[in-house]
């Protein structure tokens, strides 16, 4: 086996492996992720290669995780279309976002912000933000 072939087989490991790390550890080692911009399509193609669902990604100088199995393509780019990627937080009170997206649903006992209060959600599988269905937050004391 070549030293160039050896290299591509412990990449392959190196990136299974940075699949398992939570969302913490995935953060303190983003420069193990793939960049999105390397999954594009190449020239003569019209999509990129396959990502699938939890897959990260670097980006813009943040970690993006796949809501969505697809192939990439230019106009579907992480921080633009919030139904196929989410931004990796560690943050315990993240921003509860405006439209939460089906793919991409808050669960039952997570935490978020909303106009600067801390919320706690009540319901699995919840796509309402605080105003659109208040009976799904409760104000966190």
């Amino acid at each position: 086996m070549t030293l160039l072939e050896q290299a591509i087989a412990f990449r392959r490991l190196i990136v299974k492996a940075a699949s398992t790390q939570t969302d913490k550890d995935a953060l303190e080692s983003v420069d193990l992720y793939d960049t999105w911009e390397s999954k594009l399509p190449k020239e003569g193609q019209q999509q990129g290669e396959e990502v699938v669902i939890g897959e990260r990604l670097r980006h813009a100088g943040k970690l993006w995780k796949t809501l969505q199995k697809h192939k990439v393509q230019a106009d579907w780019e992480p921080g633009k279309v919030p139904a196929v990627f989410t931004e990796v937080s560690d943050d315990e009170w993240p921003e509860i976002p405006e439209n939460i997206p089906a793919e991409n649903p808050w669960m039952k006992g997570q935490k978020g912000t909303w106009k600067g209060a801390h919320k706690i959600c009540q319901m699995d599988n919840c796509v309402w933000n605080p105003d659109q269905y208040p009976a799904a937050w409760e104000d966190a004391e």
